[in-house]
C-alpha cells in the first residue's frame, strides 16, 4: 500500500497551478473592468472562495487517489502547498501588472484610497496624504513579494484547516 500512495507535492503543484491560473484570469478580468487597483471587500471574498474551492477539489481528489484515506497532515501539505504555488504565480502576475501592464497602478490605488478616505473619514487632507505617504513606503517590490508569499501561506493554512478536519480519514493499521 505504501508504494502506491499519491504524493502530496504532486497535488499541491497541479492544483497550485490551477489556482494561480484562475487567479491570473480573475486579475485580468478585474483589469479589463479597471477594478484591479481597488481591492474592495467583494473582490477579496471572491478570491478567497475561489481558493477554498480549489483546496477542497484538491483534497477530495487526493483522498480519492489514496483509496479514500487522507491524514490531517497530508491535507495540510496539499492545501498550504497549493496556496504557496498559487501565491508565487500571483506575486509574479502582480509584479507584471504593476510594472509592465499598468505602471500607474500604485498611483491609481493611492488616489482611489485617498478619495475613499476623504469621503468617509474625519481626517484632514494633510493627514490623509501623510498616511498614504507612510503606506507607500511599504509598497516596494520586495515588500510586496514577501507579504504576498507570507499571506498565501497564512491564508492557505487557515482555509485548509476546516476542509482538512472534515475530509481526513485515517487508515486503520491493526
Amino acid at each position: 500500500m505504501e508504494e502506491n500512495q499519491p504524493k502530496t507535492g504532486k497535488y499541491a503543484l497541479n492544483y497550485g497551478l490551477l489556482s494561480g491560473g484562475i487567479g491570473v484570469i480573475f486579475g485580468l478580468m478585474l483589469y479589463s473592468m479597471d477594478m484591479h487597483y481597488q481591492g474592495d471587500f467583494m473582490t477579496i471574498i471572491i478570491s478567497l472562495l475561489i481558493t477554498l474551492g480549489v483546496i477542497i477539489l484538491a483534497l477530495v481528489q487526493f483522498k480519492k487517489a489514496n483509496n479514500g484515506f487522507m491524514s490531517f497532515g497530508q491535507a495540510l501539505k496539499v492545501g498550504v502547498g497549493l496556496c504557496l504555488i498559487g501565491g508565487i504565480i500571483g506575486v509574479i502576475f502582480n509584479q507584471l501588472m504593476a510594472n509592465v501592464i499598468d505602471p500607474d497602478m500604485l498611483d491609481k490605488a493611492m488616489e482611489f484610497q485617498k478619495n475613499k478616505m476623504l469621503e468617509g473619514s474625519s481626517l484632514t487632507p494633510a493627514q490623509i496624504d501623510e498616511q498614504l505617504a507612510m503606506g507607500k513606503k511599504f509598497q516596494t517590490p520586495v515588500m510586496q513579494i514577501a507579504f504576498g508569499l507570507l499571506g498565501s501561506i497564512f491564508f492557505g493554512f487557515i482555509l485548509t484547516l476546516i476542509p482538512a478536519l472534515v475530509l481526513k480519514k485515517q487508515e486503520n493499521l491493526d
